[in-house]
């Protein structure tokens, strides 16, 4: 009878520290932890741009409303003869129009070619242009606008010598218009139109205006 043969035991497994480790697997261990270090830089540095865009955007690249203010309109070439009664005919009339364009941007305002027309009774008896300018962040630009007045337009009313013998007041109404755009470091861009239609009465006896009133309108 034959002997059994001798088993032999296995080896016990051997556990490799962390140091015994292929260098292959340490690079990309190491390369892993890097690329989510940066992905993390990268989160963080882009919400924080975005916050300062949001906030250069609602407060200093905000565009504003430009706002435009009619300051005072003198007539020239009235000639009255009782304070009652006006003598138009062949007289030579113009009205000198004073108006402001204040810009509160932090970027200039450029505008191009203003205009005035004034209106008796819905025709238009005045026109007038002023020529194309800019007004500097947070400036006042004031400009004069000679308007002539065809008086060929007035006779056509029937009732103007009772209007002026009645009270000596001739009321008329204009209206401005102010077009341009507002363009901060090259990336907002935008375009605005101001508009302003003013009443009042012209005064025959003194040759002054007088209970004007203006309203404003912005197209954006």
């Amino acid at each position: 009878m034959t002997e059994p043969e001798h088993v032999r035991p296995l080896a016990p497994a051997t556990v490799l520290p962390l140091s015994d480790y292929p260098a292959t697997n340490k690079q990309a261990l190491h390369r892993r932890r890097n690329q989510i270090r940066c992905l993390i830089c990268v989160t963080v540095t882009s919400l924080v741009l975005i916050t300062i865009v949001l906030s250069l955007v609602f407060t200093v690249f905000r565009v504003k409303d430009p706002i435009i203010k009619m300051n005072g309109v003198t007539v020239n070439g009235l000639d009255s003869t009782t304070g009652t009664q006006i003598q138009l005919l062949g007289t030579n009339i113009s009205m000198i129009v004073d108006v402001s364009v204040k810009n509160p941007n932090s970027a200039s305002f450029k505008y191009s070619n203003t205009t005035t027309d004034i209106y008796y009774k819905g025709t238009v008896v005045g026109e007038a242009r002023g020529p194309p300018g800019k007004a500097r962040a947070h400036r006042t630009v004031r400009t004069n606008m000679t308007v002539d007045i065809m008086i060929d337009r007035f006779l056509l009313d029937p009732g103007l010598a009772r209007e002026v013998s009645g009270s000596g007041l001739l009321n008329v109404w204009s209206y401005t218009r102010v077009s341009g755009k507002v363009k901060i470091l090259g990336i907002v861009k935008k375009r605005v139109t101001v508009k302003m239609n003013c009443t009042m009465a012209v005064n025959i006896t003194r040759q002054a205006i007088q209970d004007t009133e203006c309203k404003k309108d912005i197209d954006l």
